[in-house]
C-alpha cells in the first residue's frame, strides 16, 4: 500500500527526508522575505502555524480543540485579502511540491544504500531458482518477456513542462548535496545554485496560458525518453544481464528487450477532435527526427573512442569497401573520408511554431569541440597523422581527427554483399551535387593540379587495400561508424523535409528506415571488438547503444491510433449507401459479419475513388491511409474504444485493407511493414461482461484467425478499460468485472490455441485502476500474465515514475520481477467456489448502491456541481482533450479524469470508495465476516483491492470535505453531502474489520507518516480553495480569483500526490 507512484513500500529516512524538507522550506522562506516582505511572510507563518496545531490536536484525538483551530484558520482565511489570497497559495503549492521532491530523492536515496533490495532482480531470480524454477525455465523466462508501457497524453499533469525541469533540477542538486567530498566552499555554492533555483520557480507562472496542441502533448512525452530513459534503459538491461548471468550462468541477449515503450500522444483521437491524420503523421516523423538525434550524439562519442586499429577480418572488409567507394571518384579530386565542417546539434533553434524540438548543444566533452557563435556549426580540428611514402600521399581525415597516409597498394576490392552502389560525387562547387548511393554526402573534395591528380589505379587500389601488416594504420571502426552517421544525418534530413510538406529525394539506401538495418554495422562493430580482445570496450559504450536501439527502435516510442467504434460504423454507413447496398449500421451483427469477411477476402478495393462524405468520414479514411503509410514500423497497434462485437474489429481491419490497398498502388510498391494489430477495448461493465463472447465469436471466423497466425503469429490483444467501468459502476464492481473478464477472455484464446496480451487501460488514481504496479500485477488471475502485458502510464504517473533516471530503473525492473513472477509463480486463484459467491454479493450490492447515488439521485449531480470545482477545472488547460464527450449530459458524458479529479480536490476521494462499505456490510451482516478476512489473508486480489481502498481512505479527510459542502452547497442538498460523509465512516469501519488494522494504512506507516507531514500545507489550499470558489461563483469574470482558484488546484494536486 503505497501513495501513488511507488512501487516500493519501503521505509525511508525521515531524519534525512526532514532534514531536506527544512533546508528547502527554510530557502523558500527566504525567497519569500526577498520578493514579497516580511509582512506577508508572518501571515503565511501565522496559518501555517494554525493548520500545524489543528492537525496535532486532531491527530492526538483531541477534537473539540481542534475544531476550534480549524474555525480560526477559516477566519484567517476568509478575511485574507485577494491580493494576499493568491501568493499564499503559490506558497503553500510550492511547500508541498518541494516536500514531493525531498520525498522521491529519499525514496531514490534507499535504493542506493547497500543491502538486499526487495522486489529487484537479483532478489526475485534467487527466490524462484530456490523455489524449484530451473536455470534453463528462468533464463528463457527473462529473454521472451514482452512487457509495452504505453504513455498517454490523459490530462492528469497538472505542473509546466518549464515548472517540471526546475523540479529536477532542485532534485539534481540535493541528490548532489548527499555526497560526502563536497568541501564548505562545495557546499556553499550548491546551497547558491538551490536559492537560484527556487527564486527562479517562485518568479516562474504556474498556469499554463493556453491549452497544448496534441504535438505539444507528444513532445513532452518524447521528451522523457531524452531526460531520463535514455540513460534508464541501459542501466536496467544492463542489472537484469548482470542478474541472470549471476543466477543461469548466462548473460541477457544484447538484443534482447523485455520492456519497450508506446504512446498515445498523437494517436489518440477518441473524444479529442484535435487528433488528426496530419498530427498523427507529424508526430511520427517527429518522433523518428529525436530517435536520428540521439542516435547521432551516441555515435559521435563512439568514434571518438573507438580509435583501435585492430578488428575482424569481416569488420576490415566492411571498412575497406565504404572507403573503396568514398573513393570512386575522378583522378583530378583529393577526397577526403568525411566532411570535417559537419553541422553539429546546436544549431537546432527553438522558434516558436517550429516542428523540431531544443537540445542542449552537444560534445562539449569531447576534446576538439568549439562552438562557433556566428553560425551554430563546431569545429572539430585536430591534426593528421602523416606517415612517410615513397609513390604519393592519399590523406584520409575522419570527424574525430585521426589521419592515414599509406603506400599505394593493388587491387581495389568490391562491396559485395553490402548493399553499397557505384559511387557517384560531383564536385562541391556544382550547383546540383548529387549524393552518392548508399554512402550518401560524406566527401569534401578539393580539386588537385594535374600533377596531383596522376594516379594510376593500381596505386589507388594498393592504398585501398593495405596488407595486413598495414591494418594497424587505419581505424575501421570509424570509418564504419562514421558511414552509420552520414545516414543519420540524411535520416534527420529527411524527417525534417517530411515535416515541412517538401519532397524527400533520398534513395532507400540512403537513409535508415527500419531498426535492424541500423543494428547491423553496430552488431558488427560490437562482434569485432569481442573476438579481437576488446571485450571490456565491447561491454561499454556501444552495448548501451545496440541496447537503446532494440528498445527505442527508429520512433523511440511506437504511437497506438485510438478511435470509437461508432466513428468506424458511421465510415461504413456512407460506402455502403454510397454503393447502394444499404445502411451498414441497420444490418444485424450476422450480416455484418458476412458483409465484412466477403470484402476481408476479396482482392479488389470497396472504397471507389469519387465517393463524396462529410468531413467527419472523411478524416477516418485519412487516418486509416496514415497509418497505411507509415506502417508498422512507427505504428504499434489500433485501439477501439467501446468495442462490444466482433464486427467492430472485423470493421477496422477492413478499412485498413482498402487504405493499404490504396496507398500501394499509388507508391508502386507494398506498403511498409505490415498491418497493425487491431485491439478491442472493452470499457464499460457490460462490454466486460460480453468481452470473453465477443472473442470467441471473433476467433471463431476463420479469416480473421487465419490473419492473425499468418500476419501476427498468432497473437491477440485484449484491451480492458478501469476508468469508465469505475465510473458506470464503482470501483469494487469494476475490479470485479475486470478480474472476470480477463478470466473468460484467456480461455476463449486458449480454447482456439490464440496467444493473448492483456492491455490495461489504468489511469494514476485508484478510482480510476491506479495503485503500486508490483501489487497489480501480482493480484491478477492465473494465467492472464504469460510473459507479456501491456499498460498505460498517464499524466502525472509518468513523472513521477520515469521522470527520474534512478526512479525509472527502479520501475522498469518492478515491472520485469512482477510479470516474470507471476508467468513463472501465478497469484493464487480463489480458494473456495464461496469466495465467488461472496464477491458477486458484495459486487452486487456495491453496485447497486452507487448507481442509486450517482445516477438515479435527483440532487447529485447539482450536488456534484456545487460541493467540487469541476466546472471550473476546465480553465486549468492541461490537456487538449475536452473534459465532456459531449457538450450535454449528466455524469454519463463526463470524462472519468474531472470526474475523480474533483473529487480529489474536496480531500473526500469519493468515486474508490462509494458503494464498498455497503457492499461489505451487507456480507458481514449474513455473518460472512470470517469468510472475508480469509478471503483477505489468502487471496492476493481480493487483498490488493481492500489495501488500495484503505489507502484512498487514508487520504481522504472528512472535515474538509464538511467545510466545502457548508460554505458551498446550497442547504436544501446539504443533507445529500452529510449521508456521503456517512458512507464514508461506514467503509472505514467495514475495511478495517476485514483487513484486521486498528486504524488506516496500519500496515504502511511510511504512508501515514507522508500524509501527517503534508497536512500542515494541504488544509490551508482547501479552506483558500473554498474561499476563492465562493467569491469566483458571485464574480464570474474576475480574472484574480480564477488564477487563485487554478493555484489552489495544483496545490492540492501535489499534496495528494495524483490528480485523476
Amino acid at each position: 500500500m503505497t501513495d501513488t507512484t511507488d512501487d516500493i513500500a519501503e521505509e525511508i529516512s525521515f531524519q534525512a527526508y526532514d532534514d531536506d524538507c527544512h533546508l528547502l522550506g527554510n530557502l523558500l522562506n527566504d525567497c519569500l522575505m526577498r520578493e514579497v516582505g516580511p509582512d506577508f511572510t508572518e501571515k503565511v507563518d501565522r496559518v501555517r502555524l494554525l493548520a500545524q496545531s489543528e492537525c496535532n490536536m486532531r491527530l492526538a484525538g483531541v477534537t473539540d480543540a481542534a475544531d476550534y483551530l480549524s474555525k480560526q484558520l477559516e477566519k484567517e482565511v476568509s478575511t485574507m485579502e485577494l491580493e494576499d489570497a493568491v501568493p499564499l497559495a503559490r506558497t503553500f503549492s510550492h511547500y508541498l511540491n518541494l516536500m514531493g521532491i525531498a520525498e522521491t530523492h529519499h525514496r531514490v536515496r534507499r535504493t542506493k544504500l547497500p543491502g538486499h533490495m526487495s522486489k529487484s532482480c537479483d532478489d526475485v531470480f534467487q527466490k524462484l531458482i530456490s523455489s524449484g524454477v530451473s536455470a534453463d525455465e528462468l533464463y528463457r523466462a527473462v529473454c521472451d518477456q514482452e512487457v509495452g508501457i504505453v504513455l498517454t497524453a490523459h490530462p492528469t499533469q497538472i505542473n509546466r513542462r518549464t515548472i517540471q525541469y526546475k523540479f529536477l533540477r532542485i532534485a539534481h542538486l540535493l541528490e548532489r548535496n548527499d555526497r560526502t567530498d563536497l568541501t564548505h566552499e562545495d557546499k556553499d555554492l550548491l546551497i547558491e545554485d538551490l536559492v537560484r533555483e527556487i527564486t527562479s520557480l517562485w518568479q516562474t507562472d504556474e498556469l499554463r496560458r493556453r491549452k497544448p496542441t496534441p504535438v505539444d502533448e507528444a513532445r513532452g512525452g518524447l521528451h522523457i525518453v531524452e531526460q531520463s530513459l535514455w540513460k534508464a534503459v541501459p542501466h536496467y538491461l544492463r542489472r537484469v544481464s548482470n542478474a541472470l548471468k549471476k543466477h543461469t550462468g548466462r548473460s541477457l541477449p544484447l538484443t534482447s528487450t523485455p520492456i519497450k515503450f508506446g504512446s498515445w500522444m498523437g494517436g489518440d483521437r477518441d473524444g479529442n477532435p484535435n487528433v488528426t491524420a496530419k498530427v498523427t503523421r507529424d508526430v511520427s516523423y517527429l518522433a523518428r527526427w529525436i530517435a536520428a538525434d540521439l542516435y547521432l550524439r551516441e555515435v559521435d562519442g563512439l568514434r571518438f573512442e573507438l580509435s583501435m586499429s585492430t578488428c575482424s577480418d569481416k569488420l576490415a572488409q566492411f571498412a575497406y569497401n565504404i572507403l573503396a567507394h568514398e573513393q570512386q571518384v575522378h583522378d583530378d579530386h583529393h577526397v577526403s573520408w568525411f566532411n570535417q565542417r559537419q553541422k553539429k546539434h546546436s544549431d537546432h533553434v527553438d522558434i516558436p511554431g517550429h516542428p523540431l524540438p531544443y537540445h542542449i548543444p552537444f560534445g562539449a566533452d569531447v576534446p576538439g569541440f568549439t562552438g562557433n557563435a556566428n553560425d551554430g556549426e563546431a569545429d572539430l580540428e585536430m591534426p593528421l597523422l602523416e606517415l612517410p611514402v615513397t609513390d604519393v600521399e592519399y590523406r584520409t581525415a575522419d570527424i574525430m581527427g585521426y589521419g592515414l597516409i599509406a603506400k599505394a597498394t593493388p587491387s581495389l576490392p568490391k562491396a559485395e554483399g553490402l548493399g553499397l552502389q557505384p559511387l557517384k560525387i560531383s564536385s562541391p562547387h556544382s550547383s546540383t551535387p548529387t549524393t552518392p548511393k548508399g554512402l550518401t554526402k560524406s566527401g569534401s573534395f578539393k580539386k588537385k593540379t594535374s600533377s596531383e591528380s596522376n594516379l594510376n589505379k593500381s596505386s589507388v587500389d594498393r592504398l585501398l587495400h593495405p596488407s595486413l601488416s598495414g591494418r594497424p594504420d587505419i581505424a575501421p571502426y570509424r570509418i564504419v561508424l562514421g558511414h552509420v552517421r552520414e545516414k543519420l544525418v540524411n535520416t534527420r534530413r529527411r524527417m525534417e523535409m517530411l515535416l515541412e510538406g517538401l519532397t524527400c529525394d533520398f534513395e532507400q539506401d540512403e537513409y535508415y528506415e527500419s531498426t535492424e538495418d541500423l543494428l547491423e554495422p553496430l552488431l558488427l562493430c560490437h562482434e569485432s571488438m569481442e573476438t579481437t580482445g576488446s571485450e571490456v570496450l565491447a561491454d561499454g559504450r556501444i552495448a548501451d547503444l545496440i541496447r537503446r536501439i532494440s528498445t527505442f527502435g527508429m520512433t523511440l516510442m511506437k504511437l497506438d491510433v485510438r478511435q470509437e467504434s461508432d466513428k468506424h460504423t458511421e465510415t461504413l454507413d456512407a460506402i455502403t449507401e454510397y454503393l447502394g447496398m444499404g445502411t451498414y449500421s441497420e444490418w444485424d451483427e450476422e450480416r455484418k459479419i458476412r458483409f465484412l469477411t466477403t470484402e476481408l477476402r476479396g482482392k479488389r478495393p470497396l472504397v471507389p475513388p469519387s465517393i463524396e462524405v462529410t468531413p467527419e468520414v472523411q478524416e477516418v479514411l485519412n487516418t486509416f491511409r496514415v497509418a497505411a503509410e507509415l506502417g508498422s514500423q512507427s505504428l504499434e497497434a489500433y485501439i477501439i474504444s467501446m468495442a462490444s462485437e466482433a464486427s467492430d474489429v472485423l470493421a477496422v481491419e477492413l478499412l485498413q485493407k482498402e487504405a493499404r490497398l490504396v496507398v500501394a498502388g499509388e507508391i508502386g510498391r507494398p506498403c511498409p511493414g505490415t498491418t497493425l494489430r487491431v485491439v478491442p477495448l472493452f470499457e464499460t461493465v457490460k462490454d466486460l461482461r460480453d468481452a470473453g463472447r465477443v472473442i470467441r465469436k471473433l476467433l471463431g471466423i476463420d479469416w480473421y484467425r487465419e490473419h492473425l497466425i499468418a500476419n501476427h503469429n498468432g497473437h491477440q490483444e485484449v484491451m480492458l478499460g478501469y476508468s469508465d467501468s469505475g465510473k458506470d459502476a464503482g470501483r469494487f464492481t469494476a475490479a470485479w468485472e475486470l478480474y472476470k473478464a480477463q478470466e473468460d477472455v484467456v480461455k476463449a484464446c486458449q480454447e482456439f490455441g490464440i496467444k493473448v496480451t492483456l492491455f490495461h487501460g489504468r489511469g494514476g488514481s485508484v478510482g480510476r485502476g491506479g495503485g503500486p504496479m508490483y501489487l497489480a500485477i501480482q493480484s491478477q488471475p492465473p494465467g492472464s500474465v504469460m510473459g507479456s502485458l501491456r499498460v498505460t502510464e498517464q499524466g502525472e504517473m509518468v513523472q513521477a515514475k520515469f521522470g527520474l533516471a534512478q526512479t525509472s530503473v527502479r520501475q522498469l525492473e518492478i515491472y520485469t520481477t512482477a510479470v516474470l513472477l507471476a508467468t513463472l509463480h501465478p497469484p493464487d486463484p480463489p480458494r473456495s467456489p464461496n469466495w465467488r459467491n461472496v464477491m458477486e454479493h458484495i459486487s452486487e450490492v456495491s453496485c447497486q448502491n452507487y448507481r442509486n447515488i450517482v445516477f438515479h439521485n435527483e440532487q447529485f449531480l447539482q450536488y456534484f456541481h456545487e460541493a467540487t470545482p469541476e466546472a471550473e477545472l476546465g480553465n486549468l488547460n492541461i490537456g487538449s482533450r475536452p473534459t465532456r464527450r459531449k457538450k450535454t449530459g449528466g455524469v454519463q458524458q463526463l470524462r472519468a479524469i474531472p470526474w475523480i479529479f474533483a473529487w480529489t480536490q474536496t480531500r473526500l476521494t469519493l468515486p474508490a470508495w462509494l458503494g464498498v462499505g455497503a457492499g461489505l456490510d451487507a456480507v458481514i451482516a449474513k455473518g460472512d465476516r470470517d469468510e472475508l478476512q480469509a478471503m483477505y489473508r489468502e487471496w492476493p486480489f481480493f487483498q490488493s483491492t481492500i489495501d488500495l481502498i484503505e489507502m484512498v481512505l487514508a487520504k481522504a479527510d472528512i472535515p474538509i470535505a464538511k467545510h466545502y459542502d457548508e460554505v458551498l452547497v446550497s442547504p436544501e442538498r446539504q443533507q445529500l453531502g452529510a449521508e456521503l460523509r456517512e458512507a464514508f465512516h461506514t467503509t472505514e469501519k467495514c475495511v478495517l474489520e476485514v483487513s484486521g488494522h486498528h486504524k488506516l494504512s496500519e500496515n504502511n506507516k511510511t504512508l501515514r507518516r507522508l500524509i501527517e507531514s503534508r497536512l500542515a500545507y494541504l488544509n490551508p489550499i482547501n479552506m483558500l480553495q473554498v474561499e476563492v470558489l465562493r467569491r469566483l461563483r458571485q464574480d464570474e469574470n474576475n480574472p484574480k480569483l480564477r488564477d487563485a482558484l487554478l493555484i489552489t488546484i495544483n496545490g492540492i494536486a501535489a499534496g495528494m500526490r495524483n490528480t485523476g
